[in-house]
C-alpha cells in the first residue's frame, strides 16, 4: 500500500559533545551546528534532503493533474472589501493568478478602476509583498510596509494619493511595528529596532529581538531625523505598538512581552500642543501583564476597550482617562455567557459593530454606543467573516464572509437605511466547483479528560461513510487563535479529486470558548490539546470517515508542534503527517527572534517546572522507535523555509536529522521521512502565489500524500 523502496537518507554529522544541563538532567543537542542558517554545512544538508525528497515527489504519476486542478481553481479574481480613505474608495484584487494582490482606487463605487499600487512590479519573482499599510487621515498619503521573501521585518515608504507618486524617504529596522498617523496627517508613530541589529538581504537573522523603541516620523524627512519618543531599556523584550484615538488628541500605547497581555499607557498630545520634539509624558492605565486590552473609542476623555480581564469571553469596558484608576472603571457591555466577542468597530458616529462567535461560527450585530443596545443582527448565513470596513464617521460598512465551501461574499450595507438591508456587494466564485455537491456539518466528541470538542467535517455528499475514504485532519490549538471557516484551494482539490474527507477539529489551546479554552490547551495543559486531536481522529477513524492508514495529519507552525508531538505519541493512528514550519525544539525556542513572546504560551525550560512538561512532549527529544515491533512512523513530510525568521528552519532541520537518524535502522520503518525546505521564502506571509507553497508546495504536499497512501485522482 504504502511506497516500499526504502529510501537511503544522507549521512549526518552528529555532535555528542553538545550537552546541556537542565536542573540536574543532561540533554544532548548533536544537531546544533544546524541551527546556523549560513554555514556552507547547512546549506549542504539543505541541498542533500531537497534532493531525496524532489525524487520522491516526481514519482507521483497525478503531479500534472494535481498541478493543473490547483491552478484552475486557484484561478478566480479575488478582492478585499472596499474602503474609503479621504474622497476615494480603496480595494485590493487578485485577478486570479498573480503573485501579490493588487490595490486599486476608484472615485465611487460605480467609476471606473485604476491601479494604485502593484507589489507585483517590485520583483522578478514575486516576493515582495506589501505587509502592512495605514493611510493618513484625510486619506492623502499612503505609509506601507514592504517585506521581501517572506520575512517579518520590513521597509515602510509613503506615496501622494493624489500624484501617485513616491516620497524619497524609507524607515528601516522595523519589525512587528503599527503605524499611527497624527491627525495633522504630518507623520506617524512606529516601532524601530536599534541600529546593533543588522537586517540583511540573504542573511537569516537568528538573535532574540530585543530594544523595540518609539519613533515619529515626518513625512518628508529623512529617517535619520526620527525622534526617538518612548523607550523601555529595562525591558528589553517588550513590542509597542500604538492607535491615534479617533478624535486625534491621545496616543494609546501597548506594551506587550508575549503573545497574550499587555500594559496600556497614554500621552494627551493637547498639553504638548501637539508638537512632537522628544519623550512623550505617558500616564499609566494598566500596569500589570494579565489580561488583554484593545481601543475600540472614545468620547472626549471617556474611552471603552475590549478586554478579557475578569471576563474569558471578553466585554467592553468604560476608562475615563481623567481618572484611570481600575477602582473607577465600568463595563459598559458585560460578557456573554457562552459567545466570545471577537471584534468591536465604532461606526456611524456613535453605534458599534460587534462580532460574536457561536460555536465557532460568526454572528454580526449592530449596537448603540452609549448602552450597547442591540438595534439589528445581519443575516449573512454561516460562516466566518474575514474582512471589515467601516468608521465611526461612516455610515457605510462592508464586510465579508467565507467558509469551507464558499470562496467569499462582500456585503454592503448602509446604515441610515431604515431596515437596515445588506446587499451582495461582490460574490467570489471558482469554475469547476459546485458547493453545492459538497455538505458541512459541526459534530462533538469526548476528548480523553471528557471535554467535548468541537469539529467541522466537509465531504462530498456522494461518498459512503464505510472506512474507505482518505481524510485530512488539520489543527491549530495555540495562542488564543480560532479556527473558524474558511476556503482553501489545496482542501478542495483533496475533496474533489482525491474523494477525501476534510476534518478541522477546535482543539483546546484555541480561543474558540475564549480564555478559559486557551487556558485548557496551554503551559502544562498542553498535552490537552494533543489529546483533543488523537481523540479527532479516533471519532474519524470509529465513525467510519477514514481508517488509521488513510488519515493525513496536517498542522503548522504551533499546528507543526501538534503533528509532530502526536505522530511521536500515536505513531499507529496515522498514515500520513504534513508538518510545516514547526516548533519542534521546546527547550531553545525562547533563544531566537521573536520566540521568546511564544514563552506564554509553552513556558521556558529556564524555569523548572517547565522545563519538565516541555521535555515530555517536546518533539525534537522524543524521538523513539516504537515499542510495538508492527508499528512504524506515518510517512512524514516536514517542510520550512530557508528565509523563515519567526519559526526558525533549525527547528524543522534539527527534527529531520533527528527522524532519519533514530529510525533509519529500524526494520519496520518503511514509510518515507522526507523534509520540503522553501528558497526565497519565509513564515508564509507575502509568498508569491506561483511559488507559493501556494501552488507549488501545495503540488509537492498532495503528491506526497498521493504517493504515501497509494491514492487516484478522480477527474470530477
Amino acid at each position: 500500500m504504502i511506497e516500499e523502496e526504502v529510501i537511503k537518507y544522507p549521512e549526518v554529522k552528529r555532535d555528542e559533545s553538545i550537552v546541556d544541563n537542565y536542573f540536574g538532567i543532561k540533554v544532548g543537542d548533536p544537531y546544533r551546528w544546524l541551527e546556523n542558517p549560513d554555514s556552507s554545512e547547512t546549506k549542504n544538508f539543505i541541498e542533500k534532503q531537497n534532493a531525496i525528497t524532489k525524487n520522491y515527489f516526481n514519482k507521483c504519476p497525478y503531479r500534472t493533474a494535481i498541478n493543473n486542478a490547483l491552478k484552475g481553481l486557484w484561478d478566480y479574481p479575488k478582492y478585499s472589501c472596499p474602503f474609503h480613505e479621504g474622497s476615494r474608495y480603496f480595494y485590493f484584487k487578485n485577478s486570479g493568478l498573480q503573485n501579490q494582490s493588487v490595490l486599486y482606487t476608484q472615485k465611487d463605487l460605480s467609476a471606473e478602476s485604476k491601479v494604485f499600487f502593484d507589489p507585483n512590479e517590485l520583483s522578478d519573482d514575486g516576493t515582495v509583498a506589501m505587509s502592512l499599510f495605514e493611510f493618513s487621515e484625510d486619506g492623502s498619503t499612503l505609509a506601507y510596509g514592504l517585506s521581501s521573501k517572506g520575512s517579518d521585518w520590513v521597509t515602510i515608504h509613503f506615496k501622494d494619493v493624489e500624484s501617485n507618486k513616491k516620497y524619497s524617504e524609507e524607515l528601516t529596522r522595523v519589525k512587528f511595528s503599527t503605524i499611527s498617523w497624527t491627525h495633522d496627517n504630518k507623520g506617524i508613530f512606529y516601532g524601530m529596532y536599534p541600529k546593533s541589529v543588522q537586517v540583511k538581504d540573504n542573511v537569516l537573522e537568528t538573535v532574540n529581538d530585543e530594544h523595540q523603541k518609539l519613533y515619529y516620523h515626518r513625512l518628508g524627512t529623512p529617517q535619520s531625523e526620527d525622534i526617538l519618543v518612548l523607550e523601555f531599556p529595562d525591558e528589553p523584550k517588550f513590542r509597542i505598538s500604538t492607535n491615534v484615538s479617533h478624535c486625534g488628541r491621545y496616543l494609546i500605547i501597548y506594551l506587550q512581552k508575549g503573545c497574550r497581555d499587555n500594559l496600556v499607557y497614554f500621552c494627551d498630545l493637547n498639553k504638548i500642543n501637539h508638537q512632537i520634539s522628544g519623550k512623550l509624558p505617558i500616564t499609566e492605565v494598566v500596569s500589570n501583564l494579565e489580561a488583554d486590552y484593545e481601543y475600540v473609542t472614545n468620547t472626549g476623555s471617556e474611552f471603552i476597550f475590549k478586554t478579557n480581564k475578569n471576563a474569558s469571553n471578553y466585554r467592553l469596558i468604560k476608562i475615563n482617562f481623567d481618572n484611570p484608576k481600575e477602582d473607577n472603571w465600568e463595563t459598559l457591555l458585560k460578557e456573554h455567557p457562552s459567545d466570545v466577542l471577537d471584534w468591536v468597530v465604532a461606526v456611524n458616529h456613535n453605534k458599534l459593530v460587534v462580532c460574536y462567535m457561536h460555536d465557532v461560527v460568526d454572528i454580526i450585530q449592530y449596537l448603540e454606543l452609549s448602552d450597547c443596545k442591540l438595534l439589528h443582527t445581519f443575516d449573512v448565513g454561516i460562516g466566518n467573516i474575514v474582512g471589515f470596513s467601516g468608521k465611526k464617521k461612516s455610515s457605510e460598512i462592508f464586510f465579508k464572509m467565507t467558509n469551507f465551501l464558499t470562496p467569499g461574499i462582500i456585503y454592503r450595507c448602509q446604515l441610515n437605511d431604515p431596515e437596515l438591508k445588506t446587499e451582495i456587494h461582490q460574490e467570489l466564485k471558482t469554475e469547476g466547483f459546485d458547493r453545492e455537491d459538497y455538505t458541512t456539518k459541526q459534530v462533538f466528541f469526548t476528548s480523553k479528560d471528557g471535554a467535548q470538542i468541537p469539529m467541522f467535517v466537509v465531504h462530498k455528499k456522494s461518498i459512503k461513510l464505510d472506512g474507505s475514504n482518505p481524510c485530512l485532519l488539520y489543527g491549530y490549538g495555540g495562542f488564543n487563535i480560532s479556527i473558524k471557516p474558511f476556503f482553501n484551494v489545496t482542501f478542495t482539490v483533496f475533496m474533489k479529486h482525491l474523494n477525501g474527507v476534510l476534518a478541522i477539529p477546535n482543539i483546546r489551546g484555541g480561543g474558540e470558548y475564549g480564555e478559559k479554552w486557551h487556558n485548557k490547551g496551554r503551559f502544562e495543559n498542553k498535552q490537552n490539546t494533543f489529546n483533543d486531536f488523537i481523540s479527532a481522529a479516533e471519532y474519524l477513524i470509529r465513525e467510519k470517515y477514514t481508517r488509521s492508514n488513510l488519515l493525513t495529519i496536517k498542522g503548522d507552525s504551533n499546528g507543526g508542534l501538534l503533528v509532530a508531538a502526536c505522530t511521536i505519541q500515536r505513531p499507529d493512528l496515522f498514515g500520513a503527517v504534513l508538518c510545516g514550519a514547526g516548533v519542534m525544539d521546546m527547550l531553545r525556542f525562547q533563544k531566537f527572534t521573536i520566540g521568546s513572546a511564544w514563552v506564554s504560551d509553552y513556558g521556558s525550560s529556564d524555569v523548572k517546572d517547565q522545563f519538565e512538561y516541555l521535555y515530555k512532549y517536546s518533539p525534537l527529544h522524543n524521538v523513539k522507535i516504537p515499542t510495538n515491533g508492527d508499528v512504524q512512523y506515518p510517512a512524514l513530510l516536514v517542510t520550512t523555509a530557508d528565509r523563515d525568521d519567526r519559526v526558525l528552519p533549525l527547528h524543522s532541520l534539527k527534527f529531520i536529522a533527528e527522524v532519519q537518524h533514530v529510525l533509519q535502522n529500524c526494520p519496520q520503518q518503511k514509510n518515507p521521512l522526507l523534509i520540503r525546505i522553501d528558497t526565497k521564502a519565509g513564515h508564509g506571509s507575502g509568498k508569491p502565489t506561483a511559488k507559493l507553497a501556494s501552488i507549488e508546495e501545495a503540488t509537492d504536499v498532495l503528491c506526497f500524500v498521493i504517493q504515501a497512501l497509494s491514492l487516484k485522482f478522480h477527474e470530477k
